[in-house]
């Protein structure tokens, strides 16, 4: 076996302060990517009035995005994967501010949708490389936290980003949320150039798996498309459902998006605090909480109450699923962690791309209220394969043995 010096060469070294702040900047760099990406659905009828499109294709915006997404993020990965990641992921926030500020002044449909293919590509590099890039600056035994407070901004998206969006939308135009994206974009594209360090990537401390296993990372992917379709079948159609069938007034929906916004923080930073010690713990209780806020929203839409706590358990589920979901990636990468991290990003964005696609045949065929029925039934389906892994393994085999613990590029241990 390998020693930690032959698994991941010297690095250069960074301080904590430093490495920190270049969480921060990579975590406001999630929010906002994951803002663009599931912001039509908050922004649905504005959109849909103003293009003179149908509401179930507008929502396909968010197909769209996820689908390039999965088609780019392993192989733009392979042609950067000696790269430095500073550069790269600053290139990568240039493309993305291009392409936020193109939808901005989108003047039909098709721009709009061509604008979504450019943030796209831009999305699926950066989420393959932002979590190794981030994680790898702290040490092995605390980047359950770290992935938790990196997972902050991607919880932020679709729980606190689209409501803002939404509201932006409403008082001004839906063009000017994504027009300020574009400009945050630009800011943080300068921030990553001043405080990522310079590295092969490598030589980043999380370049590799700790516990690599080819079958624990197949079952990842799987539990990864199945839970995040049905999170996103509910999530990219909420507006629909909490106007249509819960009866909120318009001028609500952003506020009753906005009380899941500070849920996914809760949720988010509570799952950072038992990742690195009960990791599958934590997928088990953050799926169950996700298929019972689902089958709530089903079952009680009539009760405005149940629907407020239902959209605040939904977000705080979600927010730390993603967290979970790339913490078990970096665990169980059976090679580099880029690569593995594309996987996942592919398999999320299948999700996503089936969660969008089968909530609007399911809306246009019987309604919105029957959308979160089948986000239950999917994630569901997804609590079944975590709690069948064991089985699962024990069948096909664990994979490679594990690597030993890898130096981290900070100076001093947090």
């Amino acid at each position: 076996m390998s020693s930690p010096s032959a698994a991941a060469p010297p690095a250069p070294l960074t301080s904590p302060r430093r490495a920190v702040l270049a969480l921060t900047v990579l975590a406001a760099g999630a929010f906002c990517f994951v803002t663009s990406e599931t912001l039509p659905s908050g922004l649905l009828t504005m959109i849909s009035d103003s293009l003179g499109v149908e509401q179930s294709t507008t929502g396909q915006l968010v197909t769209v995005y996820a689908v390039v997404v999965v088609l780019f993020s392993l192989p733009l990965t392979r042609v950067t994967a000696r790269v430095p990641r500073r550069g790269l992921l600053t290139v990568t926030l240039v493309v993305f501010a291009t392409a936020s500020l193109l939808a901005a002044l989108a003047p039909s449909f098709g721009v709009l949708a061509a604008a979504r293919v450019l943030a796209g590509v831009s999305h699926a590099l950066f989420w393959s490389i932002a979590a190794a890039a981030a994680t790898g600056l702290f040490p092995p035994e605390v980047r359950g936290r770290m992935v938790a407070r990196l997972s902050i901004g991607s919880a932020l998206g679709p729980v606190l980003g689209v409501p803002l969006g939404t509201w932006l939308g409403q008082q001004l135009d839906w063009r000017v949320p994504f027009a300020a994206i574009g400009a945050v974009s630009v800011v943080l594209a300068v921030a990553v150039l001043a405080l990522v360090p310079r590295y092969a990537p490598e030589e980043g401390g999380a370049a590799r798996g700790l516990t690599p296993s080819v079958s624990r990372f197949v079952v990842l992917l799987v539990t990864t498309c199945l839970a995040v379709a049905g999170g996103m079948a509910v999530l990219t159609y909420i507006a629909p459902y909490v106007l249509d069938h819960a009866g909120f007034a318009e001028k609500s929906l952003s506020l009753v998006l906005a009380v899941s916004g500070g849920a996914g923080v809760v949720g988010t930073t509570v799952v950072g605090r038992f990742l690195d010690s009960h990791a599958r713990a934590c997928r088990v209780v953050v799926l169950i909480g996700l298929a019972v806020a689902h089958a709530g929203l089903w079952a009680f839409g009539h009760r405005p109450a149940v629907v407020v706590a239902c959209v605040a358990l939904t977000g705080a589920c979600f927010g730390a699923l993603a967290a979970t979901l790339m913490h078990r990636g970096l665990q169980v990468a059976p090679g580099n962690t880029d690569i593995a991290m594309a996987a996942v990003s592919t398999a999320f964005n299948i999700g996503i791309a089936a969660g969008a696609f089968l909530g609007g045949r399911v809306l246009a065929a019987g309604g919105p209220h029957l959308v979160p029925l089948m986000g239950a039934g999917l994630v569901t389906l997804a609590l079944v394969v975590v709690l069948a892994e064991p089985l699962l393994v024990a069948r096909r085999g664990s994979g490679p043995a594990p690597r030993p613990a890898e130096p981290a590029l900070t100076s001093t241990t947090h």
